[in-house]
């Protein structure tokens, strides 16, 4: 059986239990999970690692239990936001710098010791809501930032990831901003579902085998239509 680990914060954890491994909080982890085990019965294992509040230093500071440790097939993260929001409500946030940075390393490192692990990447995204109003002019400059970050990274290491700002403002033309995300940082359960259609998309692109040119890679995700 394959393992997929979803790692990330609030919106990876969605409520997650932390005592039962089968209950995946009620996100886009457990969507993907019962999409993608009903077209494949008993192919796939499901782990949501996803901590509410995590900044990416939080993440690398659990690598080896909740990353290395667990030997995931497929490795999928959305981090960011945290490092913007600690950062303008408490000062304790990570600079765009030290970001990419810390994110560049944990990558190196899991690819180093997880040689067959298929990683997603998923950009951060903000939007003006309860969450984020106060702090909306340092927020709306900060999180890009961040997101270009993960873009860069992958195209760097030839990896998939997904633009979750561009996806999400590209489906404000068909309902209010508030039917896909809440608060301008936590998406809906329709806006989980858009998370998870898009990165099945991703999911069922890459090959089950790595590829015998080395150089190929995939675009980053933004045409939802």
């Amino acid at each position: 059986m394959k393992r997929i680990l979803f790692w990330g914060d609030s919106i990876t954890d969605a409520r997650r239990s932390r005592e039962e491994e089968d209950w995946l909080g009620s996100g886009y982890v457990a969507l993907l999970a019962a999409q993608i085990g009903l077209e494949h019965p008993g192919e796939y294992e499901f782990l949501n690692r996803g901590i509410s509040g995590d900044r990416v230093v939080d993440l690398y500071a659990r690598i080896k239990s909740d990353c290395i440790n667990l030997r995931p097939d497929y490795l999928s993260i959305l981090i960011g936001v945290n490092d913007v929001l600690y950062e303008a409500a408490y000062s304790n946030g990570v600079s765009a710098e030290k970001f990419e940075k810390v994110l560049r390393i944990m990558l190196k490192e899991i690819q180093e010791e997880l040689p067959t692990t298929k990683i997603i990447l998923m950009e951060p995204f903000v939007f003006l809501g309860s969450s984020t109003a106060q702090n909306w002019g340092f927020i709306s400059k900060e999180v890009p930032k961040r997101a270009e970050a993960v873009r860069r990274i992958a195209q760097d290491i030839k990896i998939p990831c997904i633009r979750l700002q561009e996806i999400f403002e590209q489906n404000f033309e068909n309902a209010p901003q508030t039917y896909y995300v809440r608060d301008g940082v936590h998406p809906t359960i329709v806006g989980h579902g858009l998370v998870a259609r898009e990165w099945k998309r991703i999911f069922d692109r890459i090959p089950d085998e790595q590829p015998k040119d080395q150089n190929s890679s995939f675009p980053c995700s933004t045409n939802m239509k």
